[in-house]
């Protein structure tokens, strides 16, 4: 028998970067059992890799104690459990600021951390990669092999009683999915349960853009109150059909349109979405307005999960030299457009790969369509990739010689150099794989690892 009738799980987060308030808005109104916050994407796990390899004590999510400084007290109040991915490359280091912050707040909670993601030590150099069949040895030297992980990894940190769960690189939809498994006591072989909550997974992961960040195009699809988007919720029930709805008076919406273009995001197959844990066909699906911001979800049905993991590949890729430079007034185009020759002359031979823009003209499509007159204001880019910092930095030394050595009128320079991480996928055998759990606590000293299943 189930242990709960439904639970309401809200998203907090659907990338790194993203708004804090909406979260402690769910937090705080939301009545949730579950808060999700799903903070990373495979150049986000790369990028933490360097950041701790930089510093041990770094690699998880930046906007951590932040979002544990506003969240932890309203979900202490509201015994509301938090799951998060914001361990990224450095989940122990993650879990015990999560602790150190709630002791420092004068709270108590126990925090369980998912372990076993990290694979680069098992990764074969010659495995092919998905992208171009290419073995992944050809890209450069690999700085992070992160495998999805799915619910096998974050069920046993559920049973631990943790209050708060963190992970580093785990299936976006599994965050929410195993939480639905829990309280339902699903089996994990069954496709059809797993179907349904792994699509309401995938429908919330993205936070805002459910409620119509998105889907907002002002005059096609106009999104009330966007400056105020509230996250969504879903409540679920035991057979893993649920209605998806938002906090009264947030803005934003939720309606079919919404949901269709969220059920359909980075999805290449939608009749065989895979996951870690299942396959779901989402031409199965039946979406119902039931109105003010509710959509009912129903019929997922899927096929039982592969016997491989994805494992996302992050490698050394050289470096990005960037400049910048305006010119405003009359002939300011063709003032840019000299300044871009200046550039290709001076550049290609050694940057083959130099792209020029002039930003409002050409910088998206490569044309202006035949548009009008001249604007009045241009601002020439200039981006190349080099293999050593000294090569790429030479794009930003030509965009500020422009100063004296251009056209007239060049203002505004700025020149950036930035490492450049690649990002290859790759197929590695669910055995290999092997995750595990760490319990900590405000109260007292780490507790033991607690073994998972082999994914």
């Amino acid at each position: 028998m189930p242990r709960h009738k439904t639970i309401r799980i809200g998203c907090g987060a659907g990338f790194q970067g993203d708004r804090i308030d909406p979260a402690v808005i769910l937090a705080a109104q939301g009545r949730l059992d579950w808060l999700v916050l799903e903070c990373l994407a495979e150049r986000t796990v790369a990028t933490a890799q360097l950041r701790r390899l930089a510093d041990p004590g770094q690699g998880h999510d930046p906007l951590l104690r932040a979002r544990m400084t506003a969240l932890l007290p309203l979900l202490e109040r509201s015994r509301c459990r938090l799951i998060s991915n914001l361990g990224a490359a450095n989940p122990i280091s993650a879990g015990r600021k999560v602790v150190e912050i709630a002791a420092e707040l004068g709270l108590s909670l126990k925090v369980a951390v998912v372990i076993g993601d990290d694979v680069l030590d098992r990764l074969d150099p010659d495995t092919p990669t998905l992208e171009t069949g290419q073995p992944v040895r050809e890209f450069g030297m690999p700085i992070s092999a992160n495998a999805y992980l799915g619910i096998d990894a974050i069920l046993p940190a559920i049973a631990t009683g943790a209050d708060v769960i963190i992970t580093g690189r785990v299936a976006d939809p599994s965050l929410f999915l195993a939480p639905m498994i829990h309280a339902f006591g699903w089996p994990i072989d069954d496709p059809t349960l797993l179907a349904r909550g792994t699509v309401i997974g995938h429908l919330l992961e993205c936070a805002g853009q459910l409620t119509g960040g998105y889907f907002a195009d002002p005059g096609l699809k106009d999104v009330r109150d966007l400056a105020h988007l509230g996250f969504p919720y879903c409540d679920v029930g035991a057979d893993g059909n649920g209605t998806l709805g938002k906090v009264a008076g947030t803005g934003g919406m939720i309606t079919l349109r919404t949901v269709k273009e969220q059920l359909l995001y980075e999805v290449t197959d939608p009749t065989a979405y895979i996951t870690p844990d299942v396959i779901v066909d989402f031409g199965t699906v039946d979406l119902i307005d039931l109105g003010e911001d509710r959509i009912r979800v129903e019929n997922a049905d899927g096929l039982s999960r592969t016997g491989t993991l994805k494992v996302s590949v992050g490698y050394r890729a050289g470096f990005i030299g960037e400049g910048e430079i305006s010119y405003a007034g009359p002939n300011a185009r063709a003032r840019a457009e000299v300044a871009g020759a200046v550039l290709h002359e001076r550049l290609h031979h050694d940057l083959p790969d130099l792209r020029i823009d002039l930003i409002g003209i050409d910088s998206i499509h490569r044309t202006d369509f035949g548009h009008g007159p001249d604007p009045y204001e241009v601002r020439v880019r200039a981006a190349a990739s080099g293999a050593t910092r000294e090569l790429a930095d030479r794009v930003g030394l030509e965009v500020e010689a422009l100063y004296t050595n251009g056209p007239a009128g060049g203002g505004g320079a700025r020149r950036f150099i930035t490492e450049r991480i690649g990002i290859v996928s790759t197929l590695m055998p669910r055995e290999d794989v092997r995750s595990s759990v760490v319990r900590l606590s405000t109260d007292r000293a780490p507790g033991p690892v607690v073994p998972g299943a082999a994914q």
